[in-house]
């Protein structure tokens, strides 16, 4: 019998509505109580939590491990203790990897090489075979090999037909469609947002009507459809008005947000001296932009923060702009520089319960995720986490094969220092280790 108790700290469980003092004691792999003053059982596990903060293991629901095919870059094995490092207990792997995540077998690969990681992996199937974005995958089929939604994120459908029956179907089987938004005739040959830096760069741009268009007529497809439809990395104010109205409608469409398309604008390409760590897809957009997207956060229009987590080869990413691959490597930085935002005062409204939601209950809403919640009987992920450390962020130090972020050297308040799994720690004040079961 494991146990496992956390004591002292400020519980808050936004899928609860839970926010006091308490102590936290997991069993055998599952939330058994929460209550002030618990007295710790002999055999159990202490982890001295007064003046932190506990809370449901957090969730990134779109990180790319880039296994199999580019281990080079990540495999699941380095992205999972990236994300345990960052606070994450469970995350979801994108399909487009070399083979694409198309079929069940892969999706049997990722779940048995992920057994036992420093962190949960759900793996997401294609939409589409080998994400070519002609003939629908065998949703059906992965779906009951325990893929945990479908995207061919990396790639949007630009087949308004297929996109149209892989929606119709997936509502069928119970799934998400997660859907990367972008028109590629609109967009082709793009470098970074289409406005004024560009013009001064000299840069080819991308305009926001590459990922509105495609938005828009992916609502009006699930009106018509019904299921569920979630938009990855929203990105400009017009998308966030589409997703409100659609809201307001009653469409059943989520969407989410990374840290830097809510703390970095394109002047950070002309301001970094055409840093390849600020290209991303979607690029970053204005300030104006980036206040819309905050506004969407906060009003609820937008469900959830994810770090898109894109890790590249420094190899790749030291090249010439034009000829750099899009990503950031986030997973050791999203909760870090969102308690570093928090901590700042800047946004009115940004408050650490709306910021625990968006990367805990949210995440496993939109997936159907067992976790995000630490009500008893729920799967014993927990992050703990210190509101007050100070760290500079130092890629040198990541658990990540990656380095690619334009946030390097940034000084942060705010960090993880536990992270439990299935009550095994995972991490522990930056050091992480495996599991030794698989629950």
């Amino acid at each position: 019998m494991k146990q496992l108790i956390i004591k002292g700290g400020r519980v808050i469980d936004p899928a609860c509505n839970y926010d006091r003092a308490a102590d936290v004691l997991l069993k055998d792999s599952l939330v058994e109580k929460i209550e002030p003053g618990l007295e710790a059982p002999a055999d159990a596990v202490i982890i001295e939590a007064e003046g932190l903060i506990v809370t449901p293991g957090l969730i990134d629901i779109h990180v790319h491990l880039r296994d199999p095919g580019q281990e080079y870059k990540e495999d699941i094995h380095s992205g999972t203790r990236a994300a345990a490092a960052g606070g994450f207990t469970a995350l979801a792997a994108m399909a487009n990897t070399d083979p694409v995540g198309d079929d069940p077998a892969m999706i049997g690969y990722i779940r048995k090489k992920a057994a036992g990681a420093a962190a949960r992996v759900y793996p997401l199937g294609a939409l589409t075979k080998g994400l070519a974005g002609k003939e629908m995958a065998e949703l059906g089929r992965m779906k009951f090999a325990g893929a945990a939604g479908f995207s061919d994120d990396g790639k949007p459908v630009m087949n308004g037909m297929l996109m149209r029956n892989a929606l119709h179907y997936a509502s069928g089987i119970g799934a998400v469609v997660i859907a990367h938004e972008e028109d590629l005739h609109l967009a082709a040959g793009g470098m970074m947002h289409e406005g004024t830096v560009s013009s001064i760069l000299g840069l080819r741009g991308i305009p926001s009507v590459a990922e509105e268009a495609m938005i828009s007529r992916d609502l009006m497809i699930l009106k018509i459809t019904g299921g569920r439809l979630h938009i990855a990395h929203v990105s400009t104010a017009g998308s966030v008005d589409l997703l409100r109205r659609a809201k307001a409608e009653g469409l059943n469409v989520t969407a989410e947000v990374t840290p830097h398309h809510l703390l970095l604008t394109d002047r950070l390409v002309k301001n970094s001296g055409y840093n390849t760590s600020t290209k991303v897809n979607p690029p970053l957009r204005t300030e104006h932009d980036r206040q819309a997207l905050w506004k969407g956060l906060l009003d609820g229009t937008i469900d959830a923060i994810a770090s898109d987590h894109a890790p590249h080869h420094t190899d790749d990413k030291d090249v010439e702009y034009d000829f750099a691959p899009c990503g950031i490597a986030g997973l050791e930085t999203t909760l870090p520089l969102m308690l570093d935002e928090l901590a700042s005062g800047r946004i009115k409204g940004f408050t650490l319960p709306l910021l625990l939601e968006k990367l805990s209950s949210a995440p496993a809403r939109i997936l159907d995720l067992p976790g995000g919640s630490l009500k008893q009987g729920s799967p014993a992920d927990v992050t703990v986490i210190d509101p007050e450390r100070q760290f500079i962020i130092e890629p040198d130090k990541w658990y990540s094969k990656s380095r690619n972020t334009p946030f390097a050297g940034k000084r942060v308040k705010g960090a993880p220092v536990f992270t439990v799994v299935g009550g095994e720690i995972t991490m522990k004040e930056g050091v992480v280790t495996e599991r030794t079961a698989q629950g």
